[in-house]
């Protein structure tokens, strides 16, 4: 037998795990998102994608500015729902609506808990070099990401997947996981394990000052940063003057010797090689900020680069 689930998330992470349990054999009794606000570009107002779901598949959608609020709590203890299902909302519960369904409320969390707790587990997981991730089922509690755990997936990290992309991943492996654990849950108590809070950290919100590449730092570290700050803030440099956004990169096999870190080592025609400390990286995509991205050998085409040019840090990290 089903359950009536309360579904509470934002962006488009969370879009999988909702149409998940749509199609499932449990009912989404109301849909919990934020409030439209401006996004994008053109900075214009609009649904988050999870309202947008919600709306193109007839489900009811709250959009409170305040959880705790008293007419917010009658609204969903009106829907009848007996568990609460949280991916990727975007604010933290009050302890009164973790109290409210009969079942409680999970959460479908993109990393190996404990590692990772917050707000950008994916993005950290990726800058920090992981080799491996995945989704984990918890039980949401007043501390960040701290409930016990129920249960979880690993997945391995490409050497050159970006945030992005691995985002894509873990959004579809949440979702499975999600619904199986909701299948269990229907019937009956399942084992939580308690996360050893000692080998926790902490992810924290990605901030636009994050932009700013150190040619002083190794290869691979910097591979990491231009992988790991998908879709937004993109790693940045400066080249003749030019704000350039670094989308897609290589470690160099080969070692820049005796080349100052910031400097091209060697341009071949799909590939533009600098050199860090120590090694080098090799830019295979890449774009002039305000114009589309394009690969390497496109840019080469417009803006001629030669062994010996610089690419250089941001004069500030704004």
């Amino acid at each position: 037998m089903g359950l009536s689930v309360a579904f509470f998330g934002t962006p488009a992470f969370a879009v999988p795990t909702l149409d998940a349990l749509h199609r499932s054999t449990h009912r989404v009794a109301v849909v919990v998102t934020q409030p439209d606000r401006p996004r994008a570009r053109g900075q214009r107002v609009t649904p988050s994608p999870v309202k947008a779901y919600a709306e193109a598949h007839g489900l009811p959608v709250l959009q409170p500015t305040r959880l705790r609020d008293d007419d917010v709590m009658g609204a969903l203890a009106a829907t009848g729902a007996e568990i609460g299902v949280v991916a990727a909302y975007g604010k933290i519960l009050p302890q009164r609506l973790l109290d409210w369904p009969s079942r409680g409320l999970i959460n479908v969390h993109a990393s190996l808990l404990p590692r990772w707790r917050g707000a950008a587990p994916i993005h950290r997981a990726v800058i920090a070099g992981d080799a491996i991730t995945g989704v984990t089922i918890m039980r949401v509690v007043a501390a960040l990401d701290a409930g016990p755990m129920i249960d979880r997936v690993e997945t391995p990290i490409g050497p050159d997947e970006t945030s992005e992309a691995l985002e894509t991943r873990l959004a579809t492996l949440g979702a499975e996981l999600l619904v199986k654990t909701v299948d269990r849950l229907a019937l009956g108590p399942v084992e939580e394990t308690p996360q050893d809070d000692a080998l926790a950290t902490y992810a924290s919100r990605v901030e636009r000052r994050e932009s700013q590449v150190d040619w002083m730092r190794p290869a691979a570290a910097i591979h990491n940063q231009i992988r790991g700050l998908q879709p937004w803030p993109l790693a940045a440099v400066l080249f003749h003057g030019r704000r350039v956004l670094l989308r897609q990169s290589q470690v160099a096999h080969t070692r820049a010797v005796d080349v100052e870190p910031g400097v091209v080592s060697r341009v071949e025609p799909d590939a533009i090689e600098i050199a860090a400390r120590p090694g080098a990286v090799r830019i295979l995509r890449l774009q002039i900020e305000g114009r589309p991205a394009v690969d390497t050998r496109a840019f080469l085409n417009g803006h001629p680069v030669r062994v010996g040019d610089r690419f250089d840090p941001l004069p500030d990290a704004r």
